[in-house]
Parts: structure tokens; C-alpha cells; sequence
């Protein structure tokens, strides 16, 4: 993630009416001001499976987010969590994210030096020990390699790793976010101004496998909204008050056991407190569209 939170702080967001019990909608909203038309084509669907239209789609900017409900079944999610014991996570640096997240395995971005440069040293010696971590936990199913393999197969090309050097990127982080995450985006061509992979990445997508959920909230929350230099007004530490999207068009996507989701990270995002008992855990990595029409993978 490009932004964390300070404080464990759902988003302010219009009044509206709940999402009725045990719905598996998402959820497209929006409170535009009278002179703000609502963008048609920023919503969420769910869908079967991911196909090669919905990427395009989304890397086109004509839609805010695919879900899969059942992308991993219930006894599979079982398996997988149950397994989860032996991965060595920890959290976040509280100096940098006091909210409390679990996490194993790094993201770019947590090793992005202050000129926009890679800590290589660190980020490398990193990737290497939690690939190798991942390995001795040997958990199956692996949800991973799963999601990987059906976005290859909805593409018609395997998804690769980005590489940096010709080394590959690390992708497949775990995190448990109980408390919410403060609204944020993410954006690798950003974060990394004078270009990091041996590929160029013109579209940036993010996938989350939820593999644990609680019994209410933790729903993220996308915006119709990219990043302007005005936005800078609103900024809180690593995030962004909630004036940064005001009447801005947005769509809730609640989490369920065994979901995947697709969206724009580019696109301000943020993830609202548990609300019931429970641990919210999922995988989630970048996937990006190159110049050359490839799919490649990163965290």
C-alpha cells in the first residue's frame, strides 16, 4: 500500500441505507452534488470467474472492481488458514503504521527510498527469506498459485513476475487488517518515478483472496478519485482525510469467505474496521498490464 493509517479510523463516508443481511452485492454509491453527474460506468460487478474483459475493462478505466464470490471454497479457506501458523508474520514498524497489521511477505513499497530509489539491499535479502519461509509452510491448496493460474487462464497468457534486473519480484503478501486502513492508493509508476521493473507497467491492478473474514465490516471502499496535487491539503500522515473524496462517487464491496476481488488501486481505496467477531486475512498482489500486453505480478 502507497498510505497507512494513523489510527484504527473507518472513512467518513454519505449516509445510506445498510446493506441488507447476508448480501453478497456490492455496493456502488455515491453522494455527487447536484452539479456532478455519476460517472455510469464506475461500478462494481460480481462474476463467476474473471475473464480477459473484465482486466481490459479495468485497465481501460470502465470499471471499479471485479468480484468473484467463491474464488477459493470454504473447506479450501479452512485448509489454508489452518496452515497459516507456520508463516512468521509480524507487524508493521509502529513508528510508520501504528494501526496494528499482521503481515508476511514485503511489498515494493516498504523499501522505497526517500528519492524514489529501491533499498535493494534490504528489499532483496527480504524476498529471499520469505520465499523460502513460504516453501517450508508449504501450504495447500496454495492460494496463490491458484489465483495466479485462473488469471492466466482468464488472460490466455501466464502471469509472470515483474523483475527488477532481471531478478523477480516477490508477490504474494499476507496481511490481517482488523482495524481498517486509512484511505490511501497505490500506484507503482508513482512510487517509483523513474521506473523500477524491466517491464513497463501502464496499468496497475489489485487482487485480494480473502482467505479469513469477520462476521461484519471490513469492507474496502474504492472512490472514483486518482490522486491531484490539491489532494495534499488532506493528507494525514501516510493517508487521507476524508475531504480529499468529498461527493465523489464510490462503490462498497464488503468482504466474504473465499472472495476474490479485482480493482483500479489507483483509484483512492480504503478498508472500514471489523464490525463482529472474527479475523479478516487475506493474500493480495499487484497485477500489471505491460507495454507488450503481458500480465506480471508483484507485491
Amino acid at each position: 500500500m502507497a498510505s497507512v493509517p494513523t489510527r484504527p479510523t473507518r472513512p467518513t463516508r454519505p449516509t445510506r441505507p445498510a446493506t441488507p443481511a447476508g448480501s453478497s452485492a456490492p455496493v456502488t454509491r455515491g453522494a455527487p452534488s447536484p452539479d456532478r453527474a455519476r460517472d455510469p460506468l464506475f461500478t462494481a460487478v460480481d462474476a463467476p470467474a474473471f475473464t480477459a474483459r473484465h482486466l481490459a475493462r479495468l485497465a481501460g478505466g470502465t470499471l471499479a472492481a471485479v468480484r468473484v464470490l467463491g474464488f477459493l471454497g470454504p473447506d479450501r479457506c479452512r485448509a489454508v488458514t489452518g496452515a497459516l501458523e507456520r508463516l512468521p508474520t509480524a507487524p508493521y514498524d509502529p513508528g510508520r503504521v501504528p494501526t496494528p497489521v499482521l503481515r508476511f511477505g514485503p511489498a515494493l513499497n516498504d523499501y522505497r527510498l526517500p528519492g524514489g530509489g529501491l533499498d535493494a539491499d534490504r528489499y532483496w535479502a527480504e524476498a529471499d527469506a520469505a520465499r523460502a519461509a513460504w516453501e517450508r509452510a508449504a501450504i495447500r491448496p496454495d492460494p496463490v498459485a491458484h489465483a495466479l493460474d485462473r488469471l492466466g487462464e482468464a488472460w490466455g497468457a501466464p502471469v509472470v513476475p515483474a523483475t527488477i534486473g532481471g531478478r523477480p519480484a516477490f508477490g504474494g503478501t499476507l496481511r490481517e487488517i482488523n482495524a481498517g486502513l486509512l484511505m490511501h492508493y497505490d500506484d507503482i509508476n508513482r512510487e517509483f518515478p523513474d521506473g523500477l521493473f524491466d517491464q513497463d507497467v501502464i496499468a496497475q491492478l489489485a487482487f485480494n483472496l480473502y482467505v479469513s473474514v469477520a462476521s461484519g465490516g471490513g469492507a474496502t471502499t474504492v472512490w472514483r478519485h486518482r490522486w491531484d496535487p490539491a489532494d495534499e491539503e488532506h493528507r494525514d500522515a501516510y493517508g487521507y482525510r476524508p475531504g480529499a473524496v468529498e461527493d465523489c462517487q464510490y462503490v462498497e464491496l464488503p468482504p466474504h469467505l473465499g472472495d476474490g476481488l479485482l480493482f483500479d488501486p489507483a483509484h483512492f481505496h480504503a478498508v472500514e474496521s471489523n464490525r463482529g467477531a472474527g479475523r479478516r486475512v487475506a493474500f493480495a498482489f499487484f497485477v500489471g498490464l505491460t507495454s507488450g500486453g503481458r500480465l506480471v505480478v508483484w507485491s
